[in-house]
């Protein structure tokens, strides 16, 4: 069987149990923000599957009309995407998209970044050419990027070479969706600076720049040498 992620368009070869997986775990995931703003509805699977918590009656006559008002711009974070398959006896996640039945998954080959989180940059694509196909809004991402512990060597240097490749791959991604319609209207890469990160603290290093948090010093990395080459020359040279 061919589990998909759900960033994508359903594979109609795939396992039937795993494309419903799928695109449950889009619906409320995904589609309960996206459904509500452009197509003035929320997804027909999720009020159903959800009705043992609720019977909805929290939407009011109006909100909808409300909600799904014109935008000029659709923002997206992207840092991986996330597999979903059929998992018979699974119990419902109370804190996250997975729903009783379904279980999640993360191909092996790929390698990860200091979050753990996989490496996957076709995923931007998908998701970029998805949106478009579904929504036809202009988007942009507005968050990629990817965590490394990479600090400076014995010349003071920081050569952080994994999040070069990672900003590269994805870059060329954005790229790709465009040159099949997307309607993408740019990019920004998180982060500038070395920062808080919420439940890791300062553990977790995602920026261009690096952070001494002792002295407060900065130390541009090689990935903020290379972005700004990519913004000069407004694209990648591949």
């Amino acid at each position: 069987c061919i589990r998909d992620r759900v960033s994508i368009v359903l594979n109609p070869t795939q396992c039937r149990g795993d494309e419903e997986a799928v695109r449950y775990t889009d619906a409320i995931a995904n589609r309960i923000f996206f459904d509500p703003l452009f197509k003035g509805a929320y997804p027909t699977e999720v009020i159903e599957r959800t009705a043992h918590h609720t019977d909805w009656s929290f939407v009011q006559d109006g909100d909808l009309e409300l909600i799904s008002q014109p935008i000029d711009l659709l923002g997206l974070n992207y840092y991986n995407p996330s597999w979903f398959k059929d998992a018979p006896g699974a119990p419902e996640n109370p804190v996250g998209p997975g729903s009783a039945g379904i279980g999640q998954w993360t191909p092996e080959e790929l390698d990860v970044t200091d979050m753990g989180w996989p490496i996957d940059a076709s995923g931007l694509t998908d998701l970029l050419l998805r949106v478009h196909k579904d929504y036809g809004v202009p988007t942009m991402i507005t968050e990629n990027g990817a965590a490394y512990p990479t600090g400076p060597d014995a010349n003071g240097e920081v050569v952080d070479t994994e999040r070069v490749d990672y900003l590269r791959s994805h870059i060329a991604a954005v790229h790709d969706a465009i040159t099949q319609g997307a309607d993408v209207r740019g990019y920004t890469a998180w982060s500038l600076l070395d920062n808080f990160e919420w439940a890791f603290g300062y553990d977790k290093r995602f920026g261009l720049v690096y952070v001494d948090y002792a002295t407060q010093r900065r130390i541009p990395k090689a990935s903020a040498k290379f972005y700004t080459e990519v913004i000069a020359a407004n694209g990648l040279d591949r």
